[in-house]
Order: structure tokens, then C-alpha cells, then sequence
């Protein structure tokens, strides 16, 4: 009795003789379930997520729920520029009034110690002419120089050409005076010096002009 060969089985057959089945879903019979097809280059949850059937009604509403919240934002950051630069004013108004404050008190305080050096001018006009005027003189314009160095420290510094065209802004007269050696508006004589802080008047020289 001869022995019957059996045929090898294709690949494509079942061992019955039937097509392969399909898997469920679909999908090539050789492609494990849960790997993404090949050439599928979509994100993982993308290509995961389920589509989501709206209706008409539901996509509007979804479209003014987006508008309204576009309208607050803009809202928000315009509220909050406003705010940022309201405060930047205010930081900035705070540094001046107190860069002013700052700059009153110094004023006042200098201008007391103007009087003091006017009284140490005016001792040097007339000094003692007989004993020890010499060692004298010496001392008070040491006195005088020390005080000018002080107050050249804080940004204060003598006028000078106090002499020539009477500047009201610079100047003030005490006395209007005809004299044939000077033209009108001419500044005869300064009796009290002026002083500047920077570029402003701290106290105005005192001067004779003539008419």
C-alpha cells in the first residue's frame, strides 16, 4: 500500500485549506492587533481619538463659547496693560516728588549757610590793620574756603561776571542809579554775591544797576 505525500501548506491557507480569517476590525491578516498600520504618521492620541458627532446647535454654541472667552482675554490683557502702565507713572511721579523734596531741604539748608559766608565776606573787606590782622585774615579765609568747598560738594558754586548786563533772572536790584560812568542797565556794584545749584538760581547776586 503506498504511502501518500502530503503537500505543504501556503502560507495564505489555513491548515484546512481555507483563506486565513480577519481579524476583527479589519486590517491585514499578518498585522498584530494594536499596532498602527504602517505609513500612519498621525500622533498616538490623534490617531486614537474616537470622532465626535456634532449637531448644528452644538457647534455654535461650542463657536460662541470660543468668542467669549477670545473677548475676555483681549479684555484682560488690555486691563492689564492699563494697570502696568498706570503703575509705571506712579513709580515714576513718586521719584520726582521725592527727588523735589530732596532738592527743597537742600536748598534751605544751603542758604543758611550763605548768610555765613556773606558775614565771612564782609569781615574780610575790613580787616584789622593794627597786632595780629595778619594770622587773623589768614584764619578767616581759611574758614571762608573750607565752607565754599562744602557747599561746591553738593552742586552749589559761586556766579560769576556779576559786573557787566543786569539780568533779572540772575540779579536783583536794590537801588536804580544814575551814573555817567556806567550805560543804563549797566551793574555798578554787586553787594551780595549770588549763588547757583547746577544750572538753577540758588539765591540771586544783589546788585546796584544804573538808569
Amino acid at each position: 500500500m503506498k504511502d501518500k505525500h502530503k503537500e505543504p501548506l501556503n502560507k495564505d491557507q489555513s491548515p484546512e485549506g481555507q483563506p486565513p480569517e480577519v481579524p476583527p476590525g479589519g486590517g491585514a491578516p499578518d498585522q498584530p492587533q494594536g499596532e498602527r498600520p504602517e505609513g500612519d504618521d498621525r500622533p498616538e492620541a490623534e490617531a486614537q481619538a474616537p470622532m465626535v458627532a456634532l449637531t448644528m446647535e452644538e457647534y455654535d454654541a461650542l463657536q460662541r463659547d470660543l468668542e467669549q472667552t477670545r473677548t475676555k482675554a483681549a479684555e484682560n490683557l488690555d486691563g492689564w496693560q492699563r494697570e502696568r502702565a498706570d503703575f509705571s507713572n506712579y513709580k515714576k511721579r513718586i521719584e520726582r516728588d521725592s527727588a523735589q523734596v530732596y532738592q527743597n531741604a537742600l536748598t534751605s539748608i544751603l542758604k543758611k549757610y550763605l548768610v555765613i559766608l556773606d558775614d565771612l565776606d564782609r569781615a574780610l573787606r575790613n580787616p584789622p590793620t593794627q597786632g595780629e590782622g595778619g594770622n587773623w585774615v589768614k584764619g578767616i579765609e581759611l574758614i571762608e574756603h573750607k565752607l565754599l568747598n562744602a557747599i561746591e560738594a553738593e552742586g552749589v558754586k559761586r556766579m560769576e561776571n556779576c559786573d557787566g548786563v543786569f539780568d533779572p533772572n540772575r540779579h536783583e536790584a536794590i537801588s536804580y542809579e544814575d551814573n555817567p560812568d556806567h550805560p543804563s542797565g549797566q551793574i555798578i556794584e554787586v553787594v551780595q554775591p549770588g549763588y547757583l545749584i547746577g544750572d538753577r538760581v540758588l539765591r540771586p547776586a544783589l546788585v546796584r544797576v544804573a538808569r
